[in-house]
């Protein structure tokens, strides 16, 4: 199938590349199936709508911030970044991951309990 997404044009997908929140997300409960873009030569990933390709949350893998970030067994932990034109104020939300099981191509978003980690993380700094 083709989606056409803001950031990348007109894409192919194939079945297999479709991830499945069954939950959906915060605010975006209705939308299920996503499909995670990463661009050449970036950090960023993007976990893209298959129904709205409009809505889009770049990903940055928490593992590169934090060794000991939590994890859960065959998922991949990410933060939802906040973009900025200043690198300054680009932000990754660390205290509500989404986290990724490529084997059974399936994920979720949970907020974490605690203190421990914040939801406007600089990714840069001077």
């Amino acid at each position: 199938m083709k989606i056409i997404t803001t950031q990348f044009g007109e894409i192919e997908v194939s079945e297999d590349q479709i991830l499945t929140f069954n939950e959906g997300f915060y605010a975006f409960e209705e939308l299920k199936k996503y499909v995670l873009i990463q661009p050449d030569n970036s950090y960023f990933k993007y976990l893209t709508s298959v129904d709205r390709p409009e809505i889009a949350f770049p990903l940055f893998a928490t593992r590169l911030l934090d060794e000991n970030y939590p994890q859960i067994d065959k998922h991949e932990a990410f933060g939802i970044v906040t973009l900025n034109k200043d690198p300054l104020k680009i932000t990754v939300n660390l205290r509500a991951p989404v986290y990724i099981n490529q084997y059974d191509k399936s994920g979720y978003h949970t907020i974490l309990e605690g203190e421990n980690y914040s939801f406007y993380y600089n990714l840069f700094v001077e």
